[in-house]
């Protein structure tokens, strides 16, 4: 099915508008890789300066060339831009590449000049990336739309191939996107395209992420965002990308803003600005890489291997110490190493020398490689049930040897029964890698990123896209009698709650002391006094909280306690009463939690909860709403987790209870995105199975209140966008 930016990547013609005669500027170059690479289309010059540019016909303007256009690619000064786009719509060109910087990223007026651009696409329908771009290189179609060095031909030069399989690139970055590109060849990965996105005026890295994942000739995608502007197109591509089973590997810079956010509640506070990028990359199943050569290669495993059916790695080598090594790096990750069975060892043992071992880590020893034991070792472990991955760790440095025969290794790996992944622990030399890469090898040279990219391809064998909470079946209730004042006390918090439909335990708020013995007669002992006050968000830091009280005597004393405390801590919160609670029975403390992120809107968090969650910071965040069975599989991501799950001999804790509870306020965290900026339940005890959980203390943020720069942002954008 044809795609709207077919004609972008695949360009029947294209105007450089701009172009020169001086390849050592950028309108030059960007001819001169068009031409070496090859372009099969019509290329129109335009420049009103020249007749000719390398005996091609030069235009005076776009209008003149008289033919259609599929591509324009602008390479004059900034405030000539949009003049430029003017007429390019007016001669129905479809698509538009804006090099030329000076735009947004210089504010002011310049930034107007790129709003111009933006309302430009909107009203003529051309689509238009940049500008500030780089452009972008289809390698199929070999369409080099770009200036970058990195796609330049050199004739004395064949391309190193490997793999069958290609990657697509999406950047923010030029500069990286191309990187990636350059050092993707260098390895022998096939690539299908690489787009810088620039300033985004129209054309995302959404809607670029989007036709990688519909096109046929993509395997394999790569991503580096700063962040993500059309966030509905870029979440519907990563939905579609996980439905399809396509990977995606992403990396995510500007992290170190973490902090920067002033909120209410240790949901917000810890979250940290991309706090919400990982949690819509773990909803997605994006593979997530902070390093360039990490992310490179598992791009290389993932475009030259099957994805395996376990977690049990033979590392097979031709130097002892190699070969541990080896099984420490992959060991390092989780993965399995196990002792092959004696069948099997017998087997291998028969294919090298006394002196070898063939327990795991195999060592086939210099002479197996030679006598073809090396290459029989690996046929027997990829026929192998105990198996399900391989990595082969030997010396790839001759100019002249090679450890396998093409014939007999290309059919093991075409068959793609298991991943097989090649490190060599020298330098490779151009032979050793042109010899394999004839067989869909990639040889890779990082240890610790061979043992990365196992993990992951393991982890995303295993992945699974949850299913879409329905929050529609739950219906929105009333809250606004709730939040006529933004700063909300733990008893207007749990009033709230209680009118949304979130089940609390029986509580009274007692504004006077003469009111305490009906409360603690009510409530029943032992029982639980906090402080309450909208001015006091955290009741344990001002001696606010007094708990297993069990006569009346101790409840007046601590009554007045209460009140002293906070009158010394926080002589200016406006006190509300005290809150007479029942003293709940044990359980696991966990937190769960909302905030609102700027781009993606509300976000909910479970985590090891009580008056440690700082500390250990054990969250997990995911986009709001989830389902009951995401939020346990949001659980189950707690280093936490086995708390819940019988921890030496504990109980098993009513995991299906709070994940329903989880879900519950993540549902209404949605549904009044435009009302309450946060919810924390600090702490949740959890039961034993069966028996539930009790919210001890609970926290509601209203919108109206000071929100973090993120929340105020998000809602500024959904107020814009309708």
């Amino acid at each position: 099915m044809p795609h709207p930016l077919d004609s972008f990547f695949a360009p029947a013609s294209i105007a450089l508008i701009g172009a020169s005669r001086d390849h050592e500027k950028i309108p030059g170059r960007l001819l001169s890789m068009l031409r070496k690479n090859e372009y099969p289309g019509k290329i129109y010059p335009v420049n009103p300066n020249y007749a000719e540019i390398d005996g091609l016909i030069c235009y005076k303007s776009i209008t003149d060339i008289g033919a259609p256009v599929d591509l324009a690619i602008i390479l004059i000064p900034a405030r000539a831009v949009l003049a430029a786009l003017e007429q390019c719509a007016a001669a129905g060109v479809k698509n538009a590449v804006i090099i030329s910087s000076g735009f947004a990223e210089e504010g002011g007026e310049s930034a107007a000049m790129q709003d111009a651009i933006a309302a430009l696409a909107r009203r003529t329908g051309m689509r238009i990336s940049g500008p500030n771009a780089e452009g972008f290189f289809s390698q199929k179609q070999r369409v080099a739309a770009t200036f970058s060095p990195a796609v330049d031909v050199k004739p004395s030069v064949v391309p190193l191939v490997a793999t069958t399989k290609r990657i697509g690139i999406v950047a923010q970055s030029g500069g990286i996107g191309f990187a990636y590109y350059h050092r993707a060849s260098a390895l022998g990965i096939a690539v299908s395209y690489v787009v810088s996105a620039g300033n985004e005026s129209d054309l995302g890295a959404g809607e670029f992420l989007d036709y990688m994942v519909q096109d046929a000739s993509t395997d394999v995608i790569l991503l580096f965002i700063e962040g993500i502007r059309d966030v509905d197109k870029f979440l519907a591509a990563a939905r579609r990308a996980a439905e399809l089973k396509k990977p995606v590997i992403v990396t995510k810079v500007g992290r170190s803003g973490a902090g920067m956010r002033a909120a209410a509640s240790h949901t917000a506070s810890m979250a940290g600005w991309s706090a919400a990028y990982d949690a819509v990359f773990a909803k997605y199943g994006f593979i997530v890489s902070n390093d360039l050569d990490e992310a490179l290669t598992i791009a290389a495993v993932l475009a030259s291997n099957p994805l395996p059916k376990g977690d049990r790695v033979a590392v097979v080598t031709v130097s002892g110490g190699a070969g541990i090594w080896g099984a420490d790096a992959v060991a390092l990750q989780g993965l399995q190493v196990p002792e092959l069975s004696e069948k099997v060892q017998a087997e291998i043992s028969a294919l090298m020398p006394s002196y070898g071992t063939a327990r795991n880590p195999i060592d086939v020893t210099a002479q197996g490689v030679t006598s073809g034991g090396l290459q029989k070792s690996v046929d027997v472990l990829t026929a192998s049930d105990e198996i399900d991955a391989i990595l082969i760790v030997l010396s790839l440095s001759s100019d002249v040897r090679k450890p396998f025969k093409e014939a007999e290794l290309t059919p093991v790996l075409a068959a793609q029964h298991k991943p097989v992944v090649f490190y060599s622990y020298t330098v490779p030399s151009d032979f050793a890698r042109r010899e394999l890469a004839k067989s869909g090898v990639v040889v890779l040279s990082g240890l610790t990123y061979v043992g990365v990219a196992m993990r992951q391809l393991v982890d995303y064998a295993t992945f699974e896209l949850q299913r879409p909470a329905d929050g529609a079946q739950v219906p929105a209730r009333d809250i606004s009698a709730q939040l006529k004042s933004p700063a909300l006390s733990e008893a207007d918090s749990k009033t709230l709650l209680r009118a949304a439909g979130i089940a609390l335990p029986d509580e009274v708020l007692v504004k006077d002391k003469g009111e305490l013995d009906d409360a603690v007669a009510r409530v029943g002992f032992p029982v639980v006094l906090k402080i309450q006050s909208p001015d006091i968000a955290h009741k344990s830091e001002v001696g606010g909280v007094r708990v297993n009280i069990t006569t009346k005597g101790e409840a007046f004393l601590a009554f007045e306690a209460l009140l002293n405390n906070v009158r010394q801590h926080r002589p200016e919160a406006a006190i509300q009463g005290v809150l007479v609670c029942p003293m709940a029975k044990q359980g696991v403390e966990i937190i769960i939690g909302t905030m609102t992120d700027a781009t993606f809107g509300p976000m909910v968090m479970v985590g090891l909860g009580g008056i440690t969650t700082e500390l250990f910071r054990d969250v997990v965040y995911r986009p709001a709403p989830v389902s009951a069975e995401e939020a346990g599989t949001m659980l189950a991501r707690l280093k936490a987790a086995p708390l819940l799950t019988g921890f030496r001999g504990a109980a098993m804790a009513d995991v299906a209870a709070v994940s329903q509870l989880i879900a519950d306020i993540s549902v209404l965290a949605a549904q009044h995105a435009e009302e309450i900026a946060e919810i924390e339940l600090n702490p949740v005890l959890v039961h034993a199975e069966r028996q539930g959980v009790t919210i001890v203390d609970a926290l509601v943020v209203g919108r109206r209140s000071s929100l973090s720069p993120c929340g105020r942002g998000w809602l500024a954008a959904k107020r814009r966008d309708g």
